[in-house]
């Protein structure tokens, strides 16, 4: 008696694929708020602008703050690119030939914050907490950086990659501030000097956490 036996073959398994562009659209699109508020700024210096209180430390020194605008300009949107899984292969990627720009525009982000923050006049709405997180932050972002720096020189991918995302993190601390502050002023009126450096402190913690989540993600796969 022959006995025949049918086989089914396995199926697949189909795993859900997280698209590779959702993380750079995201982060280009939370890039976008600062990038619009300062080229906003660069065309008020330009166009002659009548000068308030707010903006006057702007037009007695506008270097700083247009190296500041263009600066975290390219280093926000070309570094979302950044992560990009495709565009970290290969031995002459992207990613490789973008970071040699995004460095030195980090720091000259990094930098020309702490240089507004220390000689810049405190407008109304800022107070000496927000200038200390704002000392703290960039400092933290410089100090990412250089270590990054020395971690690829070392041929280390992972140290570079996770202080270069704690880095760009910090860097699109503006866009996160904006989220957060829009929720009070839209629902009673705009914070005080205090809670406003709450908010703006509680947004570079936000995304540092964000990317201390992508980092050990990225260890552990």
């Amino acid at each position: 008696m022959n006995v025949t036996r049918q086989m089914t073959p396995d199926k697949p398994q189909i795993k859900a694929a997280r698209p590779a562009w959702l993380v750079p659209a995201g982060l280009i699109f939370l890039s976008l708020i600062p990038v619009i508020a300062g080229a906003a700024r660069l065309t008020e210096l330009s166009g002659g602008a009548a000068v308030t209180e707010r903006n006057a430390r702007f037009f007695d020194s506008p270097a700083p703050v247009v190296i500041h605008i263009v600066s975290v300009t390219v280093y926000s949107l070309l570094g979302a690119f950044q992560f990009h899984p495709a565009l970290r292969r290969g031995r002459r990627s992207w990613h490789r030939m973008a970071g040699r720009i995004l460095l030195p525009a980090g720091m000259l982000t990094a930098l020309s914050g702490l240089w507004m923050a220390v000689f810049y006049m405190l407008p109304p709405s800022d107070g000496q907490l927000l200038l200390i997180l704002r000392l703290i932050f960039g400092s933290a972002m410089a100090l990412s950086l250089v270590l990054g720096a020395l971690a690829i020189l070392r041929r280390d991918f992972a140290r570079h990659g996770a202080w270069m995302s704690r880095a760009y993190a910090i860097a699109l601390g503006a866009g996160t501030q904006a989220l957060i502050l829009i929720v009070p002023e839209l629902l009673s009126s705009p914070p005080d000097v205090t809670t406003r450096a709450v908010l703006m402190g509680a947004a570079w913690v936000i995304n540092l956490a964000v990317a201390e989540y992508y980092i050990r993600r990225r260890h552990v796969a």
